[in-house]
């Protein structure tokens, strides 16, 4: 038997003005100068204000690389590791979602081994001999859960496609999940973050590599989600907070036992048009669910169940099975996802070069089904005409 591996940040901080711990942190671990990792824009309207204004009344030193974007590239990552070279710091702070958080990790792994400096030697399960340089991940989205992940995905915009990679030496040593810091993000992306955290839920609780520990957070995770996503789309408090915690219990649980096609279809979606990740996955979820459920077993009685379908245990299989989807799809709906590819710019001509990336992509390999071109282009075209 092959034992089970499961990694966790040192410490994580969770709940409103959970930030303030940063200080504390920065301080009983003796850190002397920041580099913090973000983008212009959560700088731009005062994001990074709130945590950056802790660290001047602490009197704690930082320089800020704000040039990270959606879906980073190989020369974001390299020209943050200049940038944490130039400014002399030892420990990082990462600002934002997935991107920032993203880089942050590539940087970090990077300035301590320094033989992965093109970036891309990086993909897959690289194996790097040194931890990373300290990061204290600070969330500012409730879905992506890269603050507690070892893994990170950048785009190689050459070759139009993102790579996955997996490295236990790159989680942050803190977390800081406080809904306070989620409270600016727009109705859109609090819904496409929040169907990211879903689609982390569902497929991290069906992937080849489930296994008890991670399937009692999944489904935890899936009913918090369930009843909170809408309350956190119109700005709800108590929403904000319960996403946050339920985004950060999927990522501790899928970091560890993998995802599947969903996130291998979305992946290239991103490196061709630029789609935000997280309207990726919202639009694929339901599409690869009707294709994965011949080998799901019970699995989507109990998602239903944690989605608040009431009667499972009365259903025939094909019957919960159904129920399970209609619910993602009702989610879905109420908080504004599109429907089809088509509808979030995908051309139909590319659906055939998708799918061989789709194919390559490290995600696809932990699907229940086993997935070949032909069924992925399937779904694809399901996707893509909404039938």
């Amino acid at each position: 038997m092959v034992a089970k591996r499961f990694i966790l940040n040192e410490t994580s901080y969770h709940g409103s003005g959970a930030i303030r711990e940063i200080i504390t942190e920065v301080k009983s671990r003796a850190f002397k100068k920041a580099l913090i990792v973000t983008d212009a824009d959560l700088v731009k309207f005062g994001v990074v204000k709130k945590v950056t204004d802790l660290l001047d009344e602490a009197k704690c030193k930082y320089a800020i690389y704000d040039s990270v974007k959606a879906n980073p590239s190989v020369d974001v990552v390299k020209n943050g590791v200049k940038a944490f070279k130039k400014a002399k710091a030892d420990y990082m702070i990462a600002i934002g979602g997935g991107s920032p958080q993203d880089t942050a990790k590539g940087i970090g792994i990077i300035i301590n081994n320094e033989e992965f400096s093109d970036v891309i030697s990086l993909e897959g399960v690289a194996p790097t001999k040194n931890k990373s340089v300290p990061v204290i991940a600070v969330a500012t989205t409730a879905g992506t859960a890269a603050e507690t992940t070892i893994n990170y995905v950048i785009t190689d915009e050459k070759k139009r496609r993102k790579f996955v990679c997996v490295d236990p030496h790159d989680i942050p040593v803190v977390a800081v999940v406080d809904p306070d810091m989620m409270s600016s993000m727009p109705k859109g992306l609090t819904a496409a973050t929040g169907m990211d955290a879903l689609t982390h839920a569902i497929e991290g609780y069906i992937t080849l590599g489930a296994w008890e520990l991670a399937d009692t957070l999944n489904l935890k995770a899936i009913e918090i989600i369930a009843r909170s996503l809408k309350k956190a789309v119109e700005n709800d408090p108590k929403g904000r907070e319960d996403m946050a915690l339920g985004q950060y219990m999927t990522g501790m649980a899928f970091s560890n036992v993998g995802l599947g096609v969903v996130h291998g279809m979305a992946h290239p979606l991103s490196a061709f048009y630029d789609t935000p990740h997280g309207v990726a996955n919202a639009v694929l979820l339901p599409y690869v669910m009707e294709f994965n459920a011949p080998n799901t077993g019970v699995k989507y009685r109990e998602i239903a169940r944690a989605m608040g379908v009431k009667g499972v245990d009365e259903m025939k299989q094909a019957e919960y099975r159904d129920a399970c989807i209609k619910a993602v799809k009702k989610l879905s709906k109420a908080v504004g996802i599109p429907k089809t590819l088509k509808e979030i710019g995908v051309k139909k001509e590319d659906l055939d070069a998708l799918t061989e990336a789709a194919m390559a992509d490290v995600c696809t390999g932990g699907n229940p089904r086993p997935c070949n071109h032909k069924l992925i282009l399937e779904v694809y075209k399901k996707a893509f005409n909404g039938k």
